[in-house]
């Protein structure tokens, strides 16, 4: 059996990039060309449509990313035909050698944890290869995924310091130790994350940590020297490509860089007529998006000051 962290290394090794794109649809930012045949009053119709831009968006990052990242509230306010266009899309994104993040944020109770877990980190229709989890329920709602993602050498990621604007209202609540809440949290997973490494010396449990907080990224660095970030909120969020460089080890690795918005709808800013966009030029323009983030980001990567 092996170790999911040494999967996402081989792959960020060969496509020479660390580049996750988020497939956040939002048919308010669709081109006409792909709402020509649209009932706006329909889910089944509107799925239809997210499944095909969701290909688009595969199609064109598909040799520059390794992995893509379904946003799973962008599929379930579509009711069970948004669920089949995540299933559909899953399946796709895997005909394309891609890895698939379930974006999904889960975490309740054991029981039910383990239910999340087998749906998201098993072998269903819905199923990828990780999931983003909620760890503030406590250990029993976070460890069934840590179980379930073993017995399928899957991976998780845990959310520990995240990128919207409000995370320090709970997450950086000071413990009467003086501890950051975040940091507590980051200690718990390295205990977990220690003893379950891979050949390149990390673990399948990985931590969410937004790149908004590149100072905080630093410091959670050391405590988590095992653990791969995953790292929203790079480019339209406000995460800059020069703080990257604290996100990653000293070659370069340890984690993945998320871009959405930034890359799914780029073709919103090459003119102000962009709902006339063709379905080329939408494949072109997501294409170039894609390449710069990667550029950008084995830039810092690569020539970061240790």
């Amino acid at each position: 059996m092996g170790n999911f962290a040494d999967v996402l290394i081989d792959e960020g090794k060969r496509k020479n990039s660390v580049l996750v794109v988020g497939l956040d649809p939002d048919i308010n930012f669709f081109p006409d060309v792909l709402l020509e045949n649209v009932d706006t009053s329909s889910n089944e119709s509107i799925a239809n449509a997210i499944y095909e831009f969701n290909k688009i968006i595969i199609d064109a990052v598909a040799n520059h990313v390794i992995a893509v990242k379904p946003q799973l509230a962008y599929y379930e306010v579509y009711g069970s035909y948004g669920i089949k266009a995540l299933e559909k899309t899953i399946s796709y994104a895997r005909s394309k050698e891609l890895i698939v993040i379930n974006d999904a944020k889960r975490g309740d109770i054991g029981s039910t944890s383990t239910a999340y877990a087998r749906a998201f980190l098993g072998n269903g229709t819905i199923s990828g290869d990780m999931v983003t989890v909620n760890p503030f329920l406590g250990s029993d709602g976070y460890m069934p995924f840590i179980d379930v993602a073993k017995e399928h050498n899957k991976g998780l990621f845990i959310l520990l310091k995240t990128s919207n604007p409000s995370s320090y209202e709970i997450q950086d609540l000071k413990l009467e130790n003086g501890k950051l809440l975040y940091f507590k949290m980051a200690e718990q997973i390295e205990e977990l994350a220690s003893k379950t490494v891979g050949i390149n010396n990390y673990s399948f449990i990985g931590a969410v940590v937004g790149a908004t907080y590149p100072e905080e990224a630093q410091k959670i660095r050391k405590t988590l020297p095992h653990s791969i970030f995953l790292v929203p909120g790079f480019g339209i969020q406000g995460g800059k490509a020069e703080d990257l460089g604290v996100f990653f080890d000293e070659n370069g690795i340890g984690a993945l860089i998320s871009s959405s918005r930034g890359v799914i709808f780029s073709y919103m800013n090459q003119n102000e007529d962009w709902k006339k966009t063709t379905e080329t030029d939408m494949c072109r323009h997501i294409t170039e998006a894609a390449i710069k983030a990667k550029e950008q980001i084995n830039e810092v990567r690569f020539n970061k000051v240790i």
